[in-house]
């Protein structure tokens, strides 16, 4: 019987691209070469603790375990799932070939499994147990067969169903729990901010920038040429630094190279340029940013989402009315 499984496309989907234009998906962890003829999991974390020495043993216990299932359990016809943070849409594929030692492909994530990439699915389409399981920050894991389900419903353009979830894997490990319920919580940080209407989206940044110590005013309605934001130490743009921040609330439309060039085109020399664009960004537009003599900043949903977590204890009494978070106590060890 096949299985089901979520391979993470790196930090914030970092890989996503990688993933899908080189039909595959791909882990890695210190360069621990091929695993295909190591013959235990034993084995293998001995492997690890060589090449991860400050690393917590249960820690490179859970990296072997996650190589292990990769590399020797994983099989072809297997079906794959993984994350497209920008866009908020799950990418379902099905194994295709055999694992992979292949060093360069994609850097520092040798380890690989070829995959027929068979189309995507918006996390809104899936139930809340559905996204409660698929938030986990394991690297590689088993999400469940109703979780696969309901993702191949939501593929035939019908609505998913709620569903009792199978949760996969139990998480024994008080680390990996920890940084499993802050994925989820992000997650559920970024439903909140993409439900809300562009003027809000706006008043947001600049609530952002006021919690960072910044004086920062919306622009009012109408054409504003790029400027939604502007902030500086006085609030008049008369000290250094100016932000001018452009806001574009689109959930699945990213922005392009195109778009970048016409927001720093109206930039002054002694600005500094803040881009946040929900629906993310092109290659081309990150190119765009990095080339320009203009210092310029782009934020998508994930980087937005973590600052509001970061700086959300200062935020004033109109952020925290538009945007209500409460605080989450968690054992210090």
């Amino acid at each position: 019987m096949s299985r089901f499984w979520m391979v993470r496309a790196g930090r914030g989907g970092a890989l996503i691209e990688d993933f899908e234009q080189k039909q595959c998906v791909a882990v890695g962890w210190g360069d621990v070469g091929e695993v295909e003829s190591t013959t235990t999991v034993d084995d293998l974390k001995e492997r690890l603790r060589d090449r991860l020495e400050e690393a917590h043993p249960s820690a490179v216990g859970n990296i072997a375990a996650m190589i292990w299932k990769f590399a020797r359990e994983m099989e072809l016809g297997d079906k794959v799932v993984t994350y497209d943070p920008s866009k908020r849409e799950y990418l379902l594929g099905e194994v295709n070939g055999e694992y992979k030692y292949e060093p360069g492909k994609i850097p520092e994530h040798e380890q690989q499994r070829p995959i027929k990439w068979l189309g995507r699915v918006s996390r809104d389409d899936l139930s809340t147990e559905a996204k409660n399981t698929l938030g986990g920050t394991l690297t590689v894991f088993e999400p469940g067969q109703s979780v696969l389900d309901q993702i191949e419903v939501a593929m035939n353009g019908a609505a998913a169903v709620p569903d009792t979830v199978d949760v996969g894997e139990s998480r024994e490990e008080l680390t990996a729990l920890r940084y499993d319920e802050l994925e989820r919580s992000h997650e559920f940080i970024k439903d909140r901010i993409v439900r809300l209407a562009p003027e809000e989206m706006e008043v947001l940044v600049a609530t952002i920038l006021r919690a960072m110590g910044y004086k920062a005013r919306v622009s009012p309605a109408g054409p504003d040429r790029g400027r939604d934001v502007i902030a500086s130490p006085d609030g008049l743009g008369l000290q250094e630094p100016r932000i001018v921040a452009e806001v574009k609330h689109r959930r699945r439309t990213s922005m392009g190279s195109q778009e970048v060039r016409s927001f720093l085109g109206a930039l002054r020399p002694t600005d500094r340029g803040l881009y946040v664009s929900t629906g993310g960004f092109s290659r081309e537009a990150r190119y765009e940013a990095e080339r320009s003599a203009v210092p310029i900043t782009l934020i998508d949903l994930d980087d937005l989402s973590r600052l509001v977590v970061e700086h959300y204890e200062a935020f004033d009494f109109e952020g925290r009315a538009m945007l209500p978070l409460v605080r989450v106590y968690w054992p210090a060890s």
